[in-house]
């Protein structure tokens, strides 16, 4: 028999609802044995989106089984928000890393300036991307809520925005990461770590006026770019501290 429940989804999750069901109880009917995390993506939530979910005024996992009458509300991840004493859906990670789709190569360059841990490759498939998120526990950045709803992914997150900087600025803020940001640590190229080296270490990669003008040099132990601290990394330096200083785009 159709179970009929009701639901009530919060803050950003409501930005996967259609008009009429945002910040608002609705109700739906339910055929079949569903599990909580079926009926949700049934929505179009992706399930890595929820860090907690009440039925009745009790957390649930998403092996839940519905049972007509429940009234569920929706949680985003928490990550401003210590919620350890409740039972979340999933667990968090600390260590912030992430993957990024193939629509998001501009965004991961910007990761990489401000130091943050961010795979990328033009050529990845989904089944890749996944692989490594779980295996390297990396949370995926993506433009395609499909395959978030993937039951394999366990962290992953909608970026909204579609301009490059307006989704840096979305990615700082939502995981609280002004104060981790660590300029210039990661190669933006292949996402490799860099270290200061001599001069004279790297002499034979260089051009003249950059030999004569500049004494102190770094490079990727990865993919072995040398960089310098010239006009382009004035203009990137004041370009980070902007987004230290201001929240939002």
């Amino acid at each position: 028999m159709p179970a009929e429940v009701t639901f009530r989804f919060y803050e950003e999750l409501n930005d996967f609802l259609p008009p009429h069901k945002r910040k608002v109880p609705f109700t739906a009917v339910i055929k079949g044995n569903p599990s909580l995390k079926d009926v949700i993506e049934s929505f179009n939530v992706p399930h890595t989106e929820i860090d907690l979910v009440l039925v009745n005024g009790i957390p649930k996992a998403f092996d839940y089984r519905i049972q007509d009458g429940d009234f569920i509300s929706v949680y985003p991840v928490f990550e401003l928000l210590n919620i350890n004493g409740l039972k979340k859906t999933g667990k968090s990670l600390r260590n912030t890393k992430f993957i990024l789709d193939v629509h998001l190569g501009k965004l991961a360059r910007y990761l990489r300036f401000f130091g943050f841990d961010s795979y990328y490759r033009n050529d990845l498939d989904d089944d890749e991307i996944i692989t490594r998120s779980v295996t390297e526990k990396r949370t995926i950045l993506t433009r395609d809520k499909g395959i978030l709803k993937n039951g394999s992914v366990t962290h992953g997150y909608y970026v909204r925005n579609q301009k490059p900087r307006s989704q840096l600025q979305e990615i700082i803020d939502k995981f609280d990461l002004k104060d981790k940001i660590k300029p210039f640590s990661r190669c933006s190229c292949c996402n490799g770590r860099i270290r200061k080296v001599s001069k004279q270490s790297v002499i034979r990669y260089l051009k003249p006026l950059t030999i004569k003008h500049f004494n102190e040099f770094y490079q990727c132990t990865e993919c072995k770019n040398v960089y310098w601290e010239g006009s382009h990394f004035e203009k990137l330096t004041r370009w980070i501290q902007q987004f230290r200083n201001t929240k939002g785009s």
